[in-house]
């Protein structure tokens, strides 16, 4: 049985500092609040009070709760008052020096049993413990901010920590009413390993101009459901902070991928430091300010439709789960589609496709069954090619293989009306090639739906060299006149979306590999950690592995960037037929 920590003592009162005084304190435990001046200890408190009180205007706990959660606290200046705790937290400012040293002080007054923890984000623990005389008791215990808001701690276990220490830590800190997820000592533990490499990437897809800042967010925001979009996120942290983990990953790991992108030290230099300093990524209007002004690469940034050819009917090949619902999406907004099959049968099976996705939005008071029949009535299906000859764009969505998609624009080219534009949905191979099958490259433009079409917001328009300025205007506009959001890029492997996804994803498999952290504690740390709406490996397994495999193969292929290059596991494990949920075995059995 875990034994209870009646009183346990926190070094430093910053916000972190504080915040998990608020935590233990209104779990019932008597807190040592130690601070280095009179002024750290008045700053603590005050940050204590007001957050104590905001919880009581919200009615989360009430005067009562407050007054006896202050008076579990004391405040001192001495390390000395901490030699009857039975646990201490350090949370000073993230200094590998600062953080030894009081660690080798504390080790000198606390008793023999008592276990030593670290608030470090990114610092090396075992650094930390070997300072001390009890290595094998010492912790991270990595709270994430603001600490009483929200319920991820990382304990962080070094190759000489006890497993003992650690069942008692996971324990304790469940009776605190937070998350624990158990992770080896390793550059950024699991959530900043993770999620920094992401938005390292970020910056440097935008330092390279790829992408524009708004797209680079709404990609992520609309193509994945993230909370916020990478820069946004960087612009909350603040890029200093987030310079200063980068730098202590890559120390750690010398991993290229962890090494900071040119362009934030450069912000930093010139002090855009995001939310902060009311300037970052993004134009705020004031310090501290999360409201947004619009700034001269705002306008920059918008696309001219003005130039847009006029789309009256569309064109669709193929009839997949994505083929039928673009042909839905692009039916409901009222335009006549044609979609074009290998077969009569296969063409009539399509529309039976849409027809069923439309009766369930009937049956769920979605949509009126007028509205329905005058939907699938825009729809005409057809087995020939020439079906298309009069259609303002074609959209081709058949197999992710390029021969099949090349042979379709090869097709396509000989049937299309002049000016008509011939686009691909692929999620990763490159549009040029398909405009290399055609003798109109300049009419050729990637507009990547999402999976499913008819409920995913975002739409990736990819312009390869060749691509006209008007087709990109056109293919804008149309997004917007079907209720998406579009985003523009490149034609580049894994466009916006699965550039940045997928690495990430891969970092996440390499991790587990490495027996850093398990699936289920990986997958907990993003989701709770991060506010992601999946954790990477229950991702991996809904995409399917063999698809995963497939895109980050692209990726390295386009790049050859090491660090890209598809974990070992991930490729045994498609090798073995372990394919996700389709299959009923991935990272987990179904």
């Amino acid at each position: 049985m875990a034994r209870e920590f009646g009183s346990v003592g926190v070094i430093g009162l910053g916000t972190m500092g504080s915040g998990i005084a608020e935590v233990l304190a209104r779990s019932g435990i008597a807190v040592v609040a130690v601070e280095v001046d009179a002024e750290g200890i008045e700053r603590g408190r005050e940050h204590l009070n007001r957050s104590t009180q905001r919880a009581v205007d919200k009615e989360k706990i009430d005067a009562k709760a407050r007054e006896a959660l202050l008076g579990r606290i004391t405040w001192t200046e001495s390390l000395a008052d901490l030699a009857g705790v039975d646990l201490v937290i350090e949370a000073v400012p993230e200094s590998l020096e600062l953080k030894s040293r009081i660690f080798a002080e504390v080790d000198e007054i606390v008793g023999a049993e008592t276990i030593i923890c670290s608030n470090t984000s990114s610092l090396s623990v075992t650094e930390i413990g070997v300072r001390t005389k009890r290595p094998g008791k010492v912790v991270g215990m990595h709270f994430f901010n603001p600490a009483p808001v929200q319920k991820l701690v990382e304990i962080v276990r070094t190759v000489v920590t006890e497993p003992a220490v650690i069942e008692e830590v996971v324990a304790f800190v469940e009776k605190l009413g937070k998350t624990p997820v158990v992770v080896g000592d390793r550059a950024g533990f699991i959530a900043n390993a993770l999620l920094f490499g992401y938005l390292n990437h970020a910056v440097t897809m935008y330092e390279q101009s790829y992408a524009s800042r708004e797209d680079l967010d709404a990609a992520m925001r609309y193509g994945c459901n993230y909370p916020m979009g990478p820069l946004q996120l960087l612009d909350l942290i603040g890029l200093d902070t987030a310079y200063e983990i980068l730098e202590s990953m890559y120390r750690q790991s010398r991993n290229r991928l962890h090494a900071p992108a040119p362009l934030l030290k450069q912000m930093i230099t010139a002090g855009l430091c995001g939310r902060k300093t009311g300037r970052g990524f993004y134009s705020y209007d004031g310090p501290d300010s999360p409201n947004v002004v619009a700034d001269a690469e705002s306008a920059a940034a918008a696309i001219d439709t003005a130039t847009a050819r006029p789309i009256r009917s569309v064109g669709v090949v193929g009839t997949g789960t994505m083929a039928t619902g673009i042909v839905e999406v692009l039916a409901k907004s009222g335009y006549p589609v044609v979609l074009r099959a290998r077969s009569t049968e296969k063409a009539a099976a399509a529309l039976a496709k849409v027809r069923k996705s439309l009766d369930k939005q009937v049956s769920k008071g979605r949509l009126e069954e007028s509205a329905a029949e005058e939907i699938v009535g825009r729809i005409t299906p057809a087995a020939e090619f020439s079906a298309l000859a009069q259609v303002d764009i074609v959209i081709e969505a058949v197999a992710e293989e390029l021969p099949i998609k090349q042979e379709v624009f090869a097709a396509l080219d000989k049937v299309a009306k002049p000016g008509a534009i011939l686009a691909t949905t692929t999620s990763s191979l490159p549009v040029v090639e398909c405009a290399a099958a055609t003798s109109r490259p300049a009419d050729v433009i990637g507009m990547h739906f999402f999976n499913p079409a008819p409920v995913m917001k975002l739409v990736e328009v990819v312009r390869t060299i060749a691509t006209a300025s008007d087709v990109v205007a056109t293919v804008h506009a149309l997004s917007e006149k079907v209720r998406k959001h579009p985003v523009h890029c490149a034609d580049r492997a894994g466009f916006i979306t699965n550039a940045l996804l997928f690495p990430y994803l891969n970092d996440a498999v390499n991790m587990l590999e490495a027996h850093y952290a398990t699936a289920d504690d990986i997958d907990t740390a993003m989701k709770v950690g991060c506010g992601l709406p999946m954790g990477p490996f229950e991702l991996l397994d809904v995409v399917g592995l063999d698809v995963s495999l497939a895109i980050e193969r692209t990726l390295y292929n386009e790049f050859r960037e090491a660090g890209y290059s598809p974990a070992p596991l991930l490729e045994h494990l498609v090798t073995a037929g372990r394919l996700g949920r389709k299959t009923g075995n991935g990272f987990r059995a179904y």
